[in-house]
């Protein structure tokens, strides 16, 4: 068996988009013009995508839009085995981008007036979460990851060997967030962030329990379906993710495809599968009042600080996070699962859209500094959302999650300095 790595925990944290600007024009701060398209940058926008292949990563595809203007495209090979190349609307697994849903059905409920974010998870699911914990742990609370319950995949990815176990394997919620409650609590509840995927398996549950519905259910019911997501779906315990699609690679296994997977071990915190089209889509309609009222949204949207004092590394709402950025603040979510990163963020007046993926992970482990693959991804991105700023006045940081650190501002981010 190969040696575990302390790092293997945070193997779903693969990468993060973190961006500082070592000389910005004071013009790069103010709001993108919702008139300039992506047909403006079109040739930065390309230029930055075909180098995502070129520092290593099979494939690449984005979606970019700007007021009524869009730009999908993809670049690199679908899988190592063949010349297939990787289309834009491909279907790709999007991780904790999951969480996002998620809490949106929950908070429908909160409009609904059927449970209040400050309702213990005690009075819901007293048989899951007893005692103590139950009564303190508040429904925010686990959408904010500030309820202090301990991160169940650090339990379950301790080793190279327990990722081909995990392919194979089906969890069952309770399984997942029994491990996650007999972990050593990470701080007092409401006390502080701390990242946990336990939190929105819980959230799952409580939806469950709530509407008499499965979780996938309700999301199918009451978000995916109004809103025409055709390519997104929760694939529960079937491996497969049907429709054209790229291979997923985990790098330490090489060009073994491991893009059929059991993703149980996910569930509602990371399961699902979209396309990046369906991204914008989804976080267009909920940045814009389409999915909750103005007051539950503003819920939402207040969001805790990931690391006091360290601006740069951002800020988690309920099941959304904030980036700053040079051109403004940024909403939306990070996703990884073993192989596939995705990327999904948005002004918050919904003018500006970007939404990524790539099929490699793992790819950070052991290295100190940032990979080319980093930085190539996150120029793209960073040229996608910020198309004014001028590329030779960007400077991209991108930090790998090393063992022991706080990660920002999801499961799927490393720590960000300036």
């Amino acid at each position: 068996m190969p040696r575990p790595l302390r790092t293997l925990k945070i193997l779903v944290t693969s990468v993060a988009l973190v961006t500082t600007i070592a000389a910005v024009p004071a013009s790069a701060t103010a709001r993108p013009d919702p008139s300039r398209g992506p047909a403006a940058d079109r040739t930065a926008l390309r230029a930055a995508l075909d180098a995502v292949p070129e520092a290593g990563v099979p494939g690449v595809l984005i979606a970019v839009r700007d007021g009524q203007h869009d730009w999908r495209a993809a670049a690199g090979q679908a899988t190592l085995t063949g010349p297939r190349p990787m289309r834009p609307q491909m279907h790709h697994r999007i991780g904790s981008i999951t969480k996002t849903f998620i809490a949106t059905t929950v908070l429908q409920l909160v409009d609904e007036q059927r449970l209040g974010l400050d309702d213990p998870i005690g009075e819901w699911l007293p048989d899951t979460v007893p005692g103590e914990s139950g009564n303190r742990i508040t429904v925010r609370m686990l959408l904010n990851h500030t309820s202090g319950i301990g991160n169940y995949t650090n339990a379950i990815i301790d080793s190279y060997a327990a990722i081909s176990r995990m392919q194979v394997t089906t969890y069952t919620p309770q399984d997942l967030v029994a491990i996650g409650l007999a972990m050593p609590p990470t701080n007092a509840p409401g006390a502080r962030y701390s990242y946990s995927n336990t939190n929105y398996i819980l959230a799952g549950m409580l939806i469950e329990a709530i509407t008499g519905q499965d979780a996938a259910t309700e999301v199918q019911r009451r978000i995916l379906r109004p809103l025409k997501l055709t390519g997104t779906s929760f694939p529960g315990t079937d491996p497969k993710i049907h429709g054209r699609h790229g291979g997923g690679y985990f790098a330490p296994f090489g060009v073994r495809d491991i893009s059929e997977f059991n993703m149980s071990w996910a569930g509602t915190a990371g399961e699902m599968i979209a396309t990046t089209e369906d991204l914008n889509t989804f976080f267009r309609a909920l940045l814009g009042g389409d999915l909750l009222g103005p007051a539950t949204l503003d819920q939402m949207l207040t969001a805790v600080p990931v690391l006091p004092g360290q601006p740069a590394a951002g800020s988690y709402g309920l099941g959304i996070f904030s980036l700053p950025t040079p051109c403004g603040e940024f909403w939306g979510h990070d996703g990884a699962v073993l192989g596939h990163l995705a990327f999904s963020m948005h002004s918050r007046d919904g003018v500006r859209q970007v939404s990524s993926g790539i099929t490699i992970s793992g790819y950070q482990i052991g290295l100190p500094d940032p990979h080319p693959i980093d930085i190539a991804w996150s120029t793209l991105l960073l040229t996608a959302m910020c198309p004014t700023v001028e590329v030779s006045g960007r400077s991209t940081v991108v930090v790998p999650p090393l063992p022991g650190t706080t990660r920002t501002p999801g499961n799927d981010a490393a720590v960000a300095v300036p």
